[in-house]
């Protein structure tokens, strides 16, 4: 689905690239992760893959065009849901997607649908300049799916909604994966791309540091604790740590669960975040 060699971009009055040397392939049917601080080039490479900027060195195919030499039909194959979205303010939400499915060929979905699922179905008459920050996000969504693009990217697409709408919009991006469609995910959230990633790029100053699924990440890293809590002889509760693999053959640990002393157990294994840390110096800011 999309093929990228040796990218490389800078602004017009930057001295340094923002992009440099980055190579990567994106399967049909993937969910792909972009993982990086705020200034990381993200944003700008997701505007190179959707055919905002076109004066870049490197090769970039999408879709089996190369994007400096698109036509309107590749803009009929993608969806892109923008961090921050805009809209005709004085439309209300119905008729901005009446209005942006009219201009792509294919027949649109339902709009109706989708805003009962994203809980917009009472506010479908209201206009968007009356909406919050995570309104305009879930009718962004919205909008990037109606004409049923095959290649969908979204940036940071739960910023600002609380963990209920979040949850609902993740649980979609999962059913679009599984009807076939490709996802780029461009986000800052470690939960998100752990949660949703097939494969993560870190990037950290336009370069991918490391490329690979979140399980291979979390197993490269270092072993792997199991924390348990027990009531000692004076009836105090202490903790001990032991490495997984060697739990059940723990002494201590079994006697304890014998004697059904083992009041807490729990993992510590890395975060996404943690693996990003450690591999790149870098915070998920």
């Amino acid at each position: 689905m999309i093929t990228v060699e040796k990218l490389c971009y800078r602004y017009p009055k930057n001295k340094a690239n923002t992009l440099n040397n980055i190579s990567f392939e994106v399967k049909k049917g993937e969910i792909f992760g972009f993982l990086g601080p705020s200034g990381a080039g993200k944003s700008t490479l997701q505007k190179i893959l959707t055919g905002t900027l076109s004066d870049y060195q490197g090769n970039v195919s999408v879709l089996d065009y190369s994007l400096k030499q698109l036509s309107d039909g590749y803009y009929n194959k993608i969806g892109v849901d923008f961090e921050f979205p805009n809209f005709y303010s004085k439309f209300t939400a119905l008729e901005n997607l009446n209005y942006f499915s009219s201009l792509y060929t294919q027949k649109s979905l339902d709009p109706l649908p989708l805003l009962q699922r994203m809980n917009l179905q009472e506010d479908a008459q209201k206009p968007v300049a009356r909406f919050s920050k995570g309104m305009k996000t879930r009718l962004g969504f919205i909008r990037c799916l109606l004409h049923n693009p095959d290649l969908l990217f979204l940036d940071e697409p739960t910023s600002g909604l609380d963990p209920a709408n979040a949850r609902i919009l993740k649980d979609m991006v999962k059913e679009l994966k599984n009807a076939g469609k490709t996802i780029i995910l461009t986000t800052h959230n470690m939960h998100d791309a752990e949660e949703l990633c097939d494969r993560v790029a870190f990037i950290v100053d336009g370069k991918i540091r490391a490329l690979d699924t979140p399980a291979a990440f979390r197993q490269s890293s270092h072993e792997t604790n199991v924390i348990y809590s027990f009531l000692n002889q004076k009836n105090v509760e202490e903790e001990r740590v032991v490495p997984v693999n060697t739990l059940f053959s723990d002494a201590h640990f079994r006697a304890m669960s014998e004697a059904e002393n083992v009041t807490r157990i729990h993992s510590n294994e890395q975060s996404l975040e943690d693996i990003f840390i450690s591999i790149t110096g870098r915070q998920l800011l």
